[in-house]
């Protein structure tokens, strides 16, 4: 290992030690292997996942079954490498993009990487995150930024992923009319990239009139009100689902123009009714969403420019004995960062 300075042997980090019990631990400091390095953690957003695994350990078939450091948008600078890494990199700031896959299967050879069945995934059972001081990460995922975008926004830079990719699936670009359901931090940023793309239109919809005002401010051109609009009444190229309520998904599908697409991004309930007639009647593409691959570079370029505002989403800060507070819902929230 070459390192920058003196590493210590031990570290602070938050443990999910059951549903609802965070603890703070010391742990001993990683040491990064081959093509390896360690990162000092300066950022780590949190997200809905992580609530998840909060308040109930489990998210569909991942289920917490050992203790478990949360976090999985983590940003910070390198102080170590490991055999085969460029000792150049050593105090080079990184937003790390969290899940590393096996490089070997049918869908990391066809640049699929984000469905590789052994990605090891920060914050996913039972690979620990990032509420930590420091972390190890192979060292293509640890992904240079410039020195004047903010730790807030290099730790950002994994939602906006996550919107980046349900762009691409939408296939959205510029002229395109386009409806979002749910302004939380996924939401807004897909408003964002649409703004980019050169959206003719952008809704919104989201019940509470906080997050519909934080939607304006994020690039859309309208919002609507699900329990008094109809945003069935649209007519749309691309409809984006960021809540994972059946009946936002139900509202935005009557939306979307014949020939048109729909992406399923938020996470809710695991089987819902869907009007297949109507879909297959309007040749409808309906497809879901699962993390991201190959969004960094372009998630950097649009930070780095100004394109995309990441550090307005940030509503708060807390630091490693107060992870939970950061965890408990509330709408008055957009974004917490945890700095460790």
């Amino acid at each position: 290992m070459t390192a920058s300075a003196e590493i210590p042997e031990s570290m602070r980090c938050s443990v999910l030690r059951t549903a609802g019990e965070l603890e703070v631990q010391q742990r001993a400091v990683p040491r990064p292997g081959p093509r390896e390095v360690l990162v000092r953690v300066h950022a780590v957003g949190t997200c809905g996942s992580d609530v998840h695994y909060f308040r109930h350990g489990r998210i569909g078939s991942f289920v917490v079954r050992a203790p478990l450091v949360l976090g999985h948008e983590p940003a910070g600078r390198i102080v170590a490498v490991g055999p085969s890494v460029d000792p150049a990199r050593i105090d080079e700031r990184v937003s790390l993009e969290p899940g590393v896959p096996c490089r070997r299967c049918r869908h990391c050879h066809t640049g699929a990487y984000n469905l590789c069945p052994d990605v090891v995934f920060f914050a996913t059972p039972p690979a620990d995150g990032a509420f930590a001081e420091y972390v190890t990460i192979a060292d293509d995922f640890a992904h240079p930024v410039p020195e004047h975008v903010s730790d807030d926004a290099a730790a950002l830079l994994e939602p906006l992923s996550v919107a980046l990719w349900a762009h691409r699936k939408a296939g959205t670009g510029a002229g395109s009319r386009v409806l979002v359901a749910g302004a939380g931090p996924i939401g807004l940023l897909v408003a964002q990239v649409a703004a980019v793309q050169g959206a003719s239109e952008i809704l919104v919809s989201d019940p509470d009139p906080g997050r519909r005002e934080a939607a304006r401010a994020n690039g859309a051109t309208a919002v609507l009100d699900p329990t008094a609009d109809d945003p069935s009444s649209t007519d749309v190229d691309a409809f984006l689902d960021c809540s994972g309520a059946s009946p936002a998904v139900l509202a935005g599908l009557a939306a979307v123009r014949p020939g048109g697409r729909a992406v399923l991004v938020g996470m809710g309930a695991d089987e819902m009714t869907l009007p297949v007639a109507a879909l297959q009647s309007r040749e409808i593409t309906l497809t879901g969403t699962f993390r991201y691959a190959g969004t960094w570079p372009t998630a950097v370029r649009l930070a780095a420019s100004g394109a995309v505002d990441l550090d307005r989403l940030v509503t708060g800060h807390v630091d490693l004995d107060h992870v939970a507070d950061a965890l408990e819902p509330d709408l008055a929230q957009v974004k917490v960062v945890v700095r460790p």
